[in-house]
């Protein structure tokens, strides 16, 4: 298969997942602005929504939505922990904390990364922020390991790479001490390790 990925962007989460699971996959870099794959396709005949990340299957097809994504690799290579069983509670949520991850905090930063946004726009985004770590800090106020518990799942995998863009738009992690424990042990992780140094983050 071949991930279509931003380096950085929330397609990082389907790297991460893709290096966890140990399964030969291809890159391709997609310049988002231009529409353009580094191997030189029209990335919007892959994807018409312009936005990575995008999984291209053997036999052509595609899959596009990081959530989907995620869920998909671990069920298709029948990993349980990254992505417990449908219909359990343990599955309900991880499921919860993608839709958060994607609906709240990752909307929060959309914002800040928008060419144009004013300032006063960047502080109201910067609060919306806010109040998403606030949840986050405190579900993980128990003492959790990760999200749901104890296991490293798809939602952390998600959740990590929208957190830890906080630096890069001037919010200050240690506001919430469970979230910076979180996003610095996940980023310790050798399949994390190995993705980031892959796109050249690290």
């Amino acid at each position: 298969m071949k991930l279509y990925y931003k380096p950085g962007a929330c397609s990082l989460a389907s790297h991460i997942v893709l290096q966890q699971l140990g399964q030969p996959f291809d890159l391709d870099k997609v310049d988002t602005a231009a529409k353009k794959t580094e191997a030189g396709d029209d990335y919007l005949a892959i994807n018409p929504k312009g936005v990575v990340p995008a999984i291209e299957y053997a036999d052509g097809e595609y899959l596009t939505e990081g959530p989907a994504i995620l869920q998909y690799l671990a069920d298709s290579a029948g990993d349980t922990t990254l992505a417990p069983k449908a219909g359990t509670i343990e599955r309900a949520r991880v499921q919860e904390i993608l839709n958060f991850t994607g609906t709240g905090l990752h909307a929060a930063f959309k914002p800040m990364f928008k060419p144009g946004t004013s300032d006063a726009d960047k502080d109201k985004a910067r609060e919306n922020i806010g109040r998403n770590m606030d949840w986050l800090e405190g579900l993980l106020a128990d003492g959790r390991p990760f999200l749901t518990g104890k296991d490293f799942t798809v939602a952390d995998a998600y959740a990590f790479v929208v957190a830890g863009w906080s630096p890069r738009v001037s919010v200050d992690l240690s506001r919430w001490p469970n979230v910076a424990a979180f996003v610095a042990r996940v980023a310790e992780r050798p399949a994390v390790v190995a993705a980031m140094k892959s796109e050249g983050l690290i």
